[in-house]
């Protein structure tokens, strides 16, 4: 069992940034798949980044390379995702979660947090 919530969600300026947090609980999260997804008003939920607990493998989708980087600390069961060059097409409900394979498609996930808001708008 691995229980997560997130939090860093706002409201920021199209090219500014913030950082996703993702806590986890539960004595299975360093042998984890972690991954963050999102889910705009109206549209499937898509994924966004997935690190494999076996560092420094990493999935990134292709509207987000080279702007937004996940990472973990085993040690602390959390999990980041680091946003900067932020569009207002990344406006979204982002979503943290884990299952024991690796997997960029949020049906095959396990466990979800309850999401957190980032609104990018002037």
């Amino acid at each position: 069992q691995v229980h997560l919530v997130e939090s860093g969600g706002g409201l920021v300026r199209p090219g500014g940034s913030l950082k996703l947090t993702c806590a986890a609980s539960g004595n299975s999260f360093s042998n984890s798949t972690m991954g963050w997804f999102r889910q705009a008003p109206g549209k499937e939920r898509e994924v966004v980044a997935v690190v494999d607990w076996r560092l420094p493998d990493a999935y990134y989708a292709d509207s987000v390379k080279g702007r937004f980087t996940i990472s973990r600390d085993n040690a602390k069961n959390t999990v980041y995702l680091q946003m900067n060059s932020l569009k207002p097409e990344d406006t979204a409900v982002y979503y943290c979660a884990a299952d024991r394979s690796w997997s960029v498609y949020a049906v095959h996930y396990d466990y979800w947090g309850q999401g957190t808001q980032v609104t990018v708008s002037s």
